[in-house]
């Protein structure tokens, strides 16, 4: 296992897997080192490499795992109808409790245009974007494109964008509207910014672990990207793991390996585990199943979860009450805005959830929360309302006896002080 620690994060890959993300060193990679471990090597053919990244069965990082290939190929479509096409790596990192696309552009920033410079050439894209809040993570990609020898990107431009960060920023459509000129918030859909993106033009918006998946697939082939990980889950991912006391750290795991021994290996011991907030916030909370699950999208899926972009937040001290309380209020304050269902869904959640924390709620707070769960769902202009409800849904459904406590102000865990954080679990720094 390689490690690097500082006060902040661990970042190490798991036990006997030869890293594809990670690297051991603290400091930014080069180019010189890049290109010596075969990096920006000459793409001859981009469709053979599309039928590739299918055959790789590449899922994106962002949180939905959608299948790459097929993204690509609708943006390439239009490349092949004669039309403009625009490319969006996005790596504004919305979700507090995740750190891996930080992580990639502060450390891995080659890493990161190659697998643009890949996308861009398979989608007939000449005009790209690198999307970002982390100030850090934009000067590092900068300086990368400063010092980038001319025939590394193969004709293909790179503009850096900085935004303010939230949560609803790193929607594709919101991070399309701050593009083109407007505020960093979702729009509705259809149109999709396959079909009108970056400047009306077809784009293709890709999460920037994602992409940095594109060279090994162009440099070893779609067999070896599967040589680790799941049938339906094939390769490795990122994953940040917080939590436990300790502090958090960013693991490249193979898919399907289990949760419990990711836990043990961070030092977090099985007997202390309550649970687990998952994918971020978006996925919703899981009990002690989490120690019997392996950490690929099918079983997670399975248990009416999900990986989302590998953030994994380990209960153990915390009451699940009170973590999904200060969630629902995170999203609160996060919304956009726009949609009246979810401005005012999301405050009426989060209400029902602090009352029941604080113990003033009733069985009708309850069934409101659970009601709320269901008909709010799918009710916004993108996921924010669905990851509220998810966490709602995920809390009366599972820990039915924290609840019942909380009804009868009996939570052992809560009685003294409750769990309240702006950000739950959030990473703060590298």
């Amino acid at each position: 296992m390689s490690t690097a620690m500082n006060a902040e994060l661990t970042v190490a890959t798991w036990p006997g897997l030869t890293p594809r993300l990670l690297r051991p060193a603290d400091s930014v990679e080069s180019e010189t080192d890049y290109r010596a471990a075969g990096g920006y090597g000459q793409l001859s053919d981009p469709g053979a490499l599309l039928e590739e990244i299918g055959q790789a069965g590449v899922l994106g990082r962002g949180g939905a795992a959608f299948p790459m290939a097929v993204k690509l190929d609708t943006v390439r479509a239009a490349a092949l109808r004669g039309r403009d096409t625009v490319l969006l790596a996005n790596g504004e990192e919305g979700e507090p409790a995740s750190v891996k696309d930080r992580w990639l552009l502060r450390h891995r920033p080659h890493l990161v245009l190659d697998g643009l410079r890949l996308a861009a050439q398979i989608v007939g894209a000449r005009h790209t974007h690198v999307y970002v809040s982390d100030e850090r993570a934009a000067q590092t990609v900068r300086s990368a494109l400063d010092g980038l020898s001319a025939d590394a990107l193969d004709g293909v431009t790179v503009g850096v964008r900085t935004v303010e960060p939230g949560y609803v920023a790193g929607e594709e459509t919101a991070a399309v509207r701050a593009i083109n000129g407007g505020p960093a918030k979702p729009t509705d859909k259809p149109p999709r910014p396959f079909e009108q993106g970056v400047g009306g033009l077809p784009t293709l918006v890709s999460n920037v672990e994602t992409l940095a998946n594109l060279p090994y697939v162009h440099q070893h082939g779609a067999q070896a990207y599967r040589g680790v990980g799941t049938e339906e889950s094939p390769g490795t991912f990122l994953a940040t793991l917080t939590g436990g006391g300790r502090a958090a750290g960013l693991y490249e795991l193979p898919f399907g390996v289990s949760a419990a021994e990711l836990m043990t290996l961070h030092g977090i011991a099985a007997g202390q585990v309550r649970g687990a907030l998952l994918g971020g916030y978006f996925a919703g909370l899981l009990d002690e199943r989490i120690l019997d699950a392996t950490l690929d999208h099918e079983t997670l899926r399975g248990l009416g979860s999900g990986l989302g972009c590998g953030a994994v937040s380990v209960l153990t001290d915390e009451c699940p009450v009170a973590v999904a309380a200060s969630v629902l209020e995170y999203f609160d304050r996060e919304n956009a805005g726009q949609c009246g269902s979810c401005f005012n869904g999301t405050a009426a959640m989060a209400a029902a959830a602090v009352a029941l924390r604080d113990g003033v709620a009733g069985a009708d707070d309850v069934d409101r929360l659970r009601r709320w769960s269901v008909v709010l769902r799918g009710r916004g202009a993108c996921a924010t309302l669905d990851a509220a409800t998810n966490i709602a849904a995920s809390l009366l459904s599972t820990f039915t006896d924290d609840v019942a406590r909380h009804l009868d102000s009996s939570c052992p865990t809560c009685g003294s002080a409750a769990f309240s954080a702006p950000r739950p679990f959030q990473v703060e720094a590298l």
